[in-house]
C-alpha cells in the first residue's frame, strides 16, 4: 500500500493487519513517517513522484511485483499504479476508466449529473479565458485533475476560494497556463460524506459521516467528524454513479447539505482521511476491499447498525484552534468564536473516539498529532 504519508495509512494498515495480511508500506525516500512507529507494517522507500514520476512508478511496481494486492492511499499513487502495473495486476483500487473518473473532477461532475446528483454550476477555465460575464462571486477555482504530471513530476493542487477576476489571474500565473481548471459556483453547507463498496454491480455495506470540524475553518478537511444515516435520497444516485462506472472497490462520494438540498462535490476512489471513524463503526473497508480482489465471492460480515460516534483528529484539532485564534483575515465566510471553540475542543463526549489511537497505535498517534501541527505551521511560514 502507499503512499505511507497519506493521512489514511495507518487506519489502513490496521485494518489489513488485523485481518491477518502482511502489510509493506511504500513511501517517499528520505521521510520520517509516523507509520514507521507501526509494529507489522514494512517500508519501503521509492523515489518522490513530484521529483521523478517515471521512476517511482518503475520503483512501485517493483515492490508490488512481490506482493499479493497493492492498494494506492492517494491520488498520487492511484495514478502511479494504474500507469505501471500491468492491466492484470491484483489491485485493490481503480484501474483503467474508473481511475480516470477517480482523477479526473470534469468527468466526475459530468457522471454526477447523470446520476441524479444537484451540481453546482460550472464551467471549464482553459488558456487564455477569463472569468464568465455575468458569474457571481465568490467562486470555487479547483484543478481539473486530483493529480497531474508537470515537467516529469507529479503535483496536486488544492481548490481555492476567489473573490475577484485578479485572483483568478493569478491563480492561472502560479498553476500554468497548461493546468485545466474548474469554475464552480460557491455552496456553503454542511460537509457530508457516502462512503461503501462496489461490485459485481452492486452497491452495498453504505456508511456516512459528517463534517463536525475543519481543519482551517475558511475550507479544509475535516478535524472532527461525527456518523450519519445514509439518507434515502442519496441512495439511488450513489448506487447509479458507480454503477455506471462499472466500479469495483471502496468508494467515497463527497456532498455538501445545503438549505435541505444535496450537493455533488467529487468522488474518492481511495481510502479517505475520516477512515477511522468507519473502522470504530465496524466497517473495515480496506480489509474488506482486498478480501474481493483476491476472492470476489468472499462472504463479507453484515452492515454494522448504525451508532453515534464522534471521531477527532488530534493534529488537526490544534491546527484548527490555531486558525480560530489567528482570526478570519479577509475571509466573509461563518467563523468560529474563540471561546465556543476551546468549548468544543475541551468537551469530551461519551461516544468520541481518535484518528490512529488503538492499540499498538500510541507512537503513530502522537507523532502524527506533532508532524501535523508542524506541517501546518512552521514548514508552511517557511515554504
Amino acid at each position: 500500500m502507499g503512499f505511507g504519508e497519506a493521512l489514511a495509512a495507518p487506519e489502513v494498515a490496521a485494518s489489513l493487519l488485523a485481518a491477518g495480511c502482511r502489510v509493506t508500506s511504500f513511501q517517499r525516500r528520505g521521510r520520517k513517517i509516523p507509520l514507521r512507529r507501526m509494529r507489522g507494517v514494512q517500508l519501503v522507500e521509492v523515489a518522490a513522484p513530484e521529483q521523478d514520476a517515471a521512476a517511482c512508478a518503475r520503483e512501485v511496481a517493483a515492490a508490488a511485483g512481490a506482493h499479493d494486492v497493492t492498494m494506492p492511499l492517494d491520488d498520487a499513487a492511484l495514478l502511479l499504479c494504474d500507469r505501471a502495473l500491468g492491466a492484470d495486476a491484483p489491485v485493490a483500487g481503480p484501474r483503467g476508466p474508473q481511475a480516470r473518473l477517480a482523477l479526473d473532477k470534469r468527468q466526475q461532475l459530468r457522471a454526477a449529473a447523470a446520476a441524479g446528483f444537484e451540481v453546482p454550476a460550472w464551467v471549464e477555465i482553459g488558456p487564455g479565458t477569463g472569468l464568465p460575464e455575468g458569474w457571481e462571486l465568490p467562486a470555487m477555482l479547483k484543478p481539473a485533475l486530483a493529480a497531474e504530471e508537470v515537467a516529469g513530476g507529479l503535483r496536486r493542487l488544492s481548490p481555492r476560494l476567489i473573490a475577484s477576476p485578479a485572483d483568478l489571474e493569478e491563480l492561472r500565473r502560479s498553476w500554468g497556463p497548461a493546468t485545466p481548471m474548474i469554475l464552480q459556483a460557491w455552496v456553503s453547507g454542511e460537509g457530508r460524506g457516502v462512503f461503501g463498496l462496489a461490485d459485481g454491480g452492486e452497491v452495498h455495506h453504505l456508511s456516512a459521516h459528517r463534517r463536525v470540524r475543519m481543519m482551517n475553518p475558511a475550507g479544509s478537511g475535516s478535524s472532527a467528524c461525527a456518523s450519519a444515516p445514509v439518507e434515502e435520497a442519496l441512495r439511488g444516485p450513489v448506487a447509479r454513479l458507480m454503477q455506471a462506472a462499472g466500479w469495483d472497490g471502496m468508494f467515497m462520494v463527497e456532498l455538501l447539505h445545503a438549505d435541505g438540498r444535496w450537493w455533488f462535490v467529487e468522488l474518492n476512489g481511495r481510502p479517505w482521511g475520516s477512515l477511522a471513524l468507519a473502522r470504530r463503526l465496524g466497517y473495515e473497508y480496506p480489509a474488506w476491499a482486498v478480501a474481493r480482489v483476491l476472492d470476489a465471492t468472499v462472504s463479507l460480515p453484515a452492515a454494522p447498525s448504525f451508532a453515534e460516534l464522534q471521531c477527532r483528529h488530534l493534529g488537526r484539532e490544534l491546527v484548527h484552534l490555531l486558525f480560530v485564534l489567528r482570526g478570519r483575515g479577509s475571509y466573509a465566510g461563518a467563523w468560529p468564536g474563540r471561546r465556543e471553540t476551546l468549548r468544543a475542543l475541551l468537551r469530551r463526549g461519551r461516544r468520541t473516539s481518535w484518528y490512529n489511537l488503538s492499540p499498538g497505535m500510541r507512537g503513530v498517534f502522537l507523532e502524527d498529532a506533532w508532524r501535523t501541527v508542524l506541517d501546518q505551521t512552521w514548514r508552511s511560514r517557511r515554504s
